[in-house]
């Protein structure tokens, strides 16, 4: 998005051995080429939903597009660790690790909702570095690296994400997948919070919405009950962007971090909205 309200992308400075290679730049994208073909063939077909442990459901087309992910990692790098929602943890102590969420909202997927997205990320030293958010059906791309321009590719082409100036709380579009998320009684308080001062609320979208912020359309995103695979990829694709992005205490999202996430493409907009959430 380029108009008057944009802002020049900037990515915080970075030291050379976390950013990422072109060769692994284009192994994260290749890794979400084959979650894209995966999840775009089962794709509205009659497939099986199994309930995990926890009631979120699952599919042939998550488990599938994770295996075909987890299969490029080992042929490539063999050493890197993997962290995947369907198929575990391996060589979690590896300098560089790849965090792979094959479909992130699978809710939306099983009801032929197009805004499900395949998300991966590199984490080096237990910070993400890499990041692609990839649409597979709408095919829309975020990639975001470390030290790099946050680049937004869809049919039309490719080019530059820029986040959209908004200082003002009161101007400010606020999103989240769902009200439901904010399960404690302090987070949806302090969500609420937040959403009184905002000038519009929206739910729904799933990982797109960090996308679009990314691309200068939404302002803010406030979410609770995130696992490490559900916001690694995120972190490089918003600060790409110029936007910023942490838990709701202000701190760099990371493998220990409690699954509350803060992001707004306008550093004067996530300091107010820490005034809001923070505990």
């Amino acid at each position: 998005m380029s108009d008057a309200n944009a802002r020049p992308p900037a990515a915080r400075p970075q030291d050379s051995t976390d950013t990422p290679s072109d060769a692994l730049v284009a192994l994260a994208e290749r890794l979400a080429d084959a979650g894209r073909q995966t999840a775009r063939h089962h794709f509205r077909t009659p497939v099986a939903v199994d309930d995990k442990p926890d009631a979120s459901p699952v599919t042939v087309a998550d488990r599938e597009a994770e295996s075909a992910m987890r299969r490029i990692i080992e042929e490539t790098h063999p050493e890197h660790g993997i962290v995947g929602e369907e198929h575990g943890t391996v060589r979690a102590g590896a300098e560089n690790v790849w965090v792979l969420d094959p479909i992130d909202g699978t809710k939306q997927f099983i009801s032929g909702k197009p805004t499900f997205g395949c998300l991966v990320a590199l984490v080096h030293r237990d910070r993400p570095v890499l990041g692609v958010i990839d649409m597979p059906a709408i095919q829309e791309r975020w990639v975001g690296a470390a030290g790099r321009t946050t680049l937004f590719a869809d049919a039309h082409g490719e080019m530059p994400a820029q986040t959209r100036a908004c200082p003002s709380l009161d101007a400010a579009t606020l999103c989240a997948t769902s009200p439901g998320m904010f399960a404690q009684a302090e987070e949806n308080a302090a969500f609420e919070r937040l959403r009184q001062h905002a000038k519009l609320t929206l739910y729904g979208g799933d990982c797109h919405n960090y996308g679009l912020l990314a691309a200068g359309y939404l302002d803010l995103v406030c979410e609770a009950g995130m696992s490490y695979y559900d916001f690694a990829a995120l972190v490089p694709v918003i600060e790409g962007a110029g936007g910023v992005i942490t838990d709701w205490q202000g701190r760099p999202l990371g493998p220990d971090s409690d699954g509350r996430v803060l992001a707004a493409g306008d550093p004067a907009l996530h300091a107010q909205a820490l005034e809001q959430v923070a505990t």
